[in-house]
């Protein structure tokens, strides 16, 4: 099941991606949850009847078709924005500092204001040129947990999902913590949609991670090249914390970053950069200058 956050007819609304139409919940099943992460933490029963109810006949005004559809974020208000950095090898290898390979996570931390949706714009800052993408694969929490075993991890996953997680290279590397340099307004796109975990293999594995910049492949890895798998990072977050459904973990990018190259390749106005994992989707944005707001 995809489940898409979208302005509908009157207003926000939480629909199901059904090829290229989204049929609107609050319409067509108007008993069930219109949040998503609802739906994510009541697990397979409640989805399993969605999808029944999606087969009886509804109403036209249920349908949108999705490319003329104005998009929100998949989760409006996560709890947690959590982010893996270095877990890819050859990631770790382009770095212009060596790294040695982490042994544990590198695990960083985004902000919901920095959230922007499929089709919005990525904003390059006023105050940098060093503007770098990241292709992302996202896993969404579906239960609850704390001390979760590596073996039970991936039961508590409900959702994938995609990110770029848009870094502002210089202030990232103005001190040891990376903060700044990945909480700029608008610089962290998510979406289009939640996949549900039943239409991807467990954990996600052996999928091809695609990012493009103006059509031109920039980074290209299978996701069984994470140095953590995502069983491992459940179980590694939760010694510290509390996993609640609607959790949003940033799995880590691959290869291929801007500020890996010679020279570095920054986004700048006018590009536009996707995000695509098979199976999961495309997520697409634009790029503008801040100062054109």
């Amino acid at each position: 099941m995809r489940l898409i956050r979208y302005i509908g007819q009157q207003g926000p609304t939480l629909g199901v991606r059904q090829g290229e139409d989204i049929i609107d919940i609050g319409v067509a099943a108007p008993d069930f949850p219109r949040d998503p992460v609802a739906i994510l933490a009541l697990g397979a029963p409640i989805q399993e009847a969605l999808r029944a109810a999606l087969q009886r006949r509804f109403p036209s005004s249920a349908v949108t078709p999705f490319a003329g559809a104005r998009l929100l974020t998949p989760i409006a208000n996560p709890q947690k924005i959590i982010c893996i950095g270095m877990n890819y090898v050859d990631h770790v290898k382009e770095a212009p500092t060596p790294h040695e390979i982490p042994t544990y996570p590198v695990v960083f931390l985004r902000q919901v204001g920095t959230l922007i949706a499929h089709g919005d714009p990525l904003r390059r800052p006023m105050c940098s040129e060093q503007f770098d993408f990241e292709g992302e694969l996202v896993c969404v929490i579906g239960k609850r947990g704390r001390h979760i075993a590596k073996a039970d991890a991936l039961s508590h996953v409900a959702a994938y999902s995609l990110f770029n997680d848009a870094s502002v290279r210089d202030f990232q590397f103005k001190s040891p913590q990376w903060t700044m340099g990945k909480n700029f307004d608008a610089t962290g796109a998510f979406g289009p949609e939640l996949v549900t975990a039943d239409e991807l293999p467990p954990g996600a594995v052996g999928l091809t991670l695609q990012t493009r910049l103006n059509g031109a492949v920039v980074q290209s890895a299978s996701t069984s090249d994470m140095i953590f798998d995502i069983a491992t990072q459940i179980s590694l977050l939760s010694e510290a914390m509390t996993l609640v459904p609607g959790d949003v973990i940033v799995t880590g990018t691959p290869s291929g970053v801007g500020l890996g190259r010679k020279p570095p390749l920054w986004m700048k106005h006018g590009d536009t950069c996707e995000i695509s994992v098979e199976g999961v989707g495309l997520l697409r944005n634009p790029v503008r200058d801040e100062k054109d707001d």
